[in-house]
């Protein structure tokens, strides 16, 4: 039997993903990868794509967070962007559906007030985490209902840019999270041991490592990159 989400309450949560360009894009290999997460402690996973939901959820009992990563021309918002990618993660029907809930206008033109209701109308037993990039996107994510308010987008939008999740002792998070009625899930660059539990100290309900731990390309690049700072 499948564990809830709640057995994610103040622990790790890994995401295991790779994308078609990468050596490791395989849902078996991400199956594997969930497993070894599991094995080192971790207490859910967030997967793309519903192969690799499917995989994964063969080979452990953990709750996940789904997304379908699809990129539309012209648009930014690619993180289940639409209702399309909505229905196709149901086929698999993970713990939590996680989507793009930045100020962005969807590809099929709709805002985010409008994508929610229709998901909420259809799927109303579907519990939802809001991937958000600034303090007033996690707000009105709360403000419309989101299960779960996360800082997944801190830094990697237009609106967000040169912020840093980090920044003066997690700031963002502490605001937030005085903030907002809904649990808030830290993700995002929190990338070394260290953070994770400066943030879990905060009050966040989990937190979401995923490249730290889960792409040895970029892993690897940390080694040598120190290596030639060294000009030996």
């Amino acid at each position: 039997m499948r564990r809830s989400i709640e057995s994610a309450y103040q622990k790790l949560i890994v995401s295991c993903q790779a994308l078609p360009e990468e050596p490791l894009h395989s849902s078996f290999i991400m199956g594997r990868m969930a497993l070894a997460a599991k094995e080192g402690g971790a207490c859910g996973i967030r997967a793309n794509s519903i192969e690799d939901i499917a995989e994964i959820q063969k080979t452990v009992d953990l709750p996940i967070i789904g997304i379908i990563k699809q990129d539309y021309p012209g648009c930014p918002v690619r993180i289940t962007p639409t209702m399309k990618e909505v229905d196709a993660l149901m086929e698999v029907k993970p713990e939590v559906v996680a989507m793009d809930a930045t100020c962005r206008i969807r590809p099929d033109g709709k805002t985010l007030d409008r994508f929610y209701a229709e998901i909420r109308a259809r799927y109303p037993e579907q519990k939802l985490m809001a991937d958000c990039a600034t303090l007033e996107e996690m707000l009105h994510a709360d403000e419309l209902g989101f299960d779960f308010i996360g800082t997944t987008l801190v830094g990697y939008t237009k609106e967000s840019e040169g912020c840093k999740i980090e920044d003066h002792d997690f700031e963002l998070i502490r605001t937030v999270l005085k903030a907002v009625k809904h649990p808030v899930i830290g993700e995002g660059n929190i990338n070394t041991p260290q953070k994770v539990k400066r943030v879990m100290e905060l009050g966040v309900y989990s937190v979401v490592v995923g490249s730290a731990i889960t792409r040895p390309q970029l892993i690897t690049k940390t080694f040598t990159d120190a290596l030639k700072e060294g000009n030996l």
